[in-house]
């Protein structure tokens, strides 16, 4: 063990049991002495049928219901839960990217959530299509607090729950299988029986099995099918069973299972709707969830960005753009995905991380030189593939290596897309000064910039932005042509006779001036000659140049690489003239050289 290790880390114990007996010899992992033997996996814990599972072989084609739980499960996690003006801007929002089912509140838990009920009840906030979700244990007196609350929406989801695991029931509720199942029975009866008191309402009934993964199968159907009964569910009033993942306990192939056996055995199965509500805490909701969906699911509840209690609940967002992401509409809109975290941060607050999928500030952006070289030659041939199919570049087929998505879908730029610091490559430093100032360095410059890139960013530690980048070129490459050892402080070239040009040019060198004067096949190797008469041998071995926009007044920019006595040097020149620019270029080149 590394003595300087166990010192700067004195909490950790390195895993020093011997290597399992059979373990291939490529791996010399070694037991911890955490004590993993006081867990048990879920096959112990709980049943798994079936094992004649047919989810795997299906495709996800089409969006389930969306319910988003913001305003309850996920206010319910907040340290800070929302106020009535957050709670109505999440609500505003949610109805704006179109949602049609919203869990509300939880309007026996807190005067908060009662009075933010009654609000949009009075209020006339509800749009005609929208069905309201409100969320009660099942107790008598909460019941009667919940419906006292909807009152006046004129469509609701009551949403009655019961922890039914064997140990919320012993430790818990202290009551048995049976005992539990009365109890849920009375309190659906219950509030049967008061939604019926609400004049002129259209109210339908939910029902979660809290804790449904770590409960018997057999139980949970018993329970379900005994309430589908009950509140005479048919397939134009439908019920709503919803089979939460209260606790991650297990892999998504184990949820998958247990929906897919409810999915096959449910009593009256065209009229429930199957619905799941996965956490995340084993980091595998969004996972869980699509499973679920393959396995029968119809509606899913969740977060937008995944709030909720311990690591959160499933994410709606990320739920909803894998699907686009595979060329399923999602139902719901987030063209302004930043419009979207803005108001979610804001309500919650709570940050979105940078890296959370589609919604976090660095999901498309790309450091790695590889990265962004694959990224700038895929976009590239994005825009060129649109022009072949004769249509504009957000209707063309989308396939750029490293991005699932167009980041314009979601009201994202290109800027995000490529940035620059230590770790990046020539393609995205080439891709945004093309981007963002018009120059397009040939390739074989490329490389040597990315050198200079790559010194001053290992230098500073820190990230360059395109404006960094242009500063930094025009420094290297294009200040040296005037203000170098070197300078012409006059020059005029033309063609003599077809083929051969002439370049006269003062040349001021160490505080003198020179008169030099050349001859060519064109006007560069003209100025190379006139600079040889000073000793000054130049080999103009590449030269490019391009205008860096449209119109006659468009600066226009030169690249020349130059052999300068022994060494290779790059230099630029910029100009609203040609022939300027690539003068300009040459004289950098050699200016460059002399400073090395």
């Amino acid at each position: 063990m590394n003595s300087s290790s166990t010192r700067t880390f004195p909490t950790l114990r390195t895993p020093s049991g011997a290597v399992p007996q059979g373990a291939p010899a490529w791996n010399p992992q070694r037991p911890s002495a955490m004590p993993h033997h006081r867990y048990r996996p879920a096959h112990d814990r709980v049943a798994l049928p079936p094992t004649d599972r047919t989810w795997p072989s299906r495709q996800l084609q089409a969006a389930p219901l969306w319910v988003p739980v913001d305003l309850r499960d996920g206010n319910q996690a907040l340290a800070e839960p929302m106020d009535t003006e957050r709670k109505r801007r999440m609500f505003d929002l949610l109805v704006t990217m179109g949602f049609k089912e919203i869990e509300v509140g939880y309007p026996s838990a807190s005067r908060t959530d009662f009075d933010f009920v009654r609000h949009l009840a009075t209020s006339g906030a509800v749009p005609e299509d929208v069905t309201v979700s409100v969320f009660t244990p099942a107790r008598r007196d909460l019941i009667d607090r919940t419906i006292d609350s909807v009152e006046g929406l004129p469509r609701t989801l009551v949403h009655l729950y019961t922890a039914t695991a064997p140990v919320w029931r012993d430790v818990v509720l202290g009551r048995s299988r049976t005992e539990v199942h009365q109890l849920i029975l009375d309190a659906g009866t219950h509030l049967m029986r008061r939604a019926e008191q609400l004049p002129g309402a259209d109210v339908r009934f939910e029902f979660s099995p809290e804790v449904f993964n770590l409960t018997e199968p057999d139980f949970v159907l018993e329970v379900c099918d005994s309430m589908t009964e009950l509140w005479e569910a048919s397939p134009d009033r439908p019920v709503v069973h919803n089979l939460p993942a209260t606790v991650e306990i297990a892999t998504p192939n184990v949820y998958a299972d247990q929906i897919e056996y409810m999915h096959r055995h449910l009593a009256r199965r065209d009229s429930v709707i199957l619905s799941v509500h996965p956490h995340n805490d084993r980091g595998t909701g969004v996972a869980c969830a699509e499973l679920a969906v393959l396995a029968g699911a119809q509606r899913v509840e969740g977060c937008l960005f995944g709030n909720g209690e311990r690591t959160g609940n499933v994410d709606l967002v990320t739920l909803a753009l894998n699907l686009y992401a595979q060329g399923v509409n999602p139902m719901i809109d987030f063209s302004d995905i930043d419009a979207v975290r803005e108001v979610v941060e804001h309500c919650n607050r709570l940050p979105v991380h940078p890296r959370h999928p589609y919604g976090g500030d660095l999901v498309h952006t790309a450091f790695s030189g590889t990265h962004q070289d694959a990224i700038s030659k895929g976009m590239a041939h994005h825009t060129k593939r649109a022009v072949e199919l004769g249509v504009p570049e957000r209707e063309a087929p989308w396939e750029v290596p490293y991005l699932p998505i167009d980041p314009s879908d979601i009201g994202r730029t290109y800027e995000e897309v490529i940035r620059i610091n230590s770790q990046s490559g020539k393609g995205g430093i080439a891709h945004l000064l093309r981007t963002h100032h018009g120059l397009d360095l040939p390739k074989a410059m490329r490389p040597d910039f990315s050198r200079t890139v790559q010194r001053a960013t290992d230098a500073g530690g820190r990230e360059l932005s395109h404006k960094d980048l242009w500063e930094l070129f025009r420094t290297t490459y294009i200040t040296p042509g005037a203000d170098g050892s070197l300078t012409l402080a006059s020059w005029e070239t033309g063609e003599v006779r077809p083929g051969r040009h002439e370049f006269t040019c003062v040349l001021r060198m160490d505080g003198e001036e020179r008169t030099l004067h050349g001859t060519g096949n064109g006007p560069l190797s003209a100025l190379a000659d006139a600079l040889a008469t000073a000793g000054i041998g130049v080999d103009i071995l590449t030269y490019a140049e391009h205008s860096t926009g449209t119109g006659p007044g468009s600066p226009a920019v030169s690249y020349a690489e130059c052999r300068v006595g022994d060494d290779v040097y790059w230099g630029a020149g910029w100009d609203t003239s040609i022939l300027s620019a690539s003068v300009h270029a040459v004289m950098a080149a050699v200016n460059r050289a002399g400073r090395s």
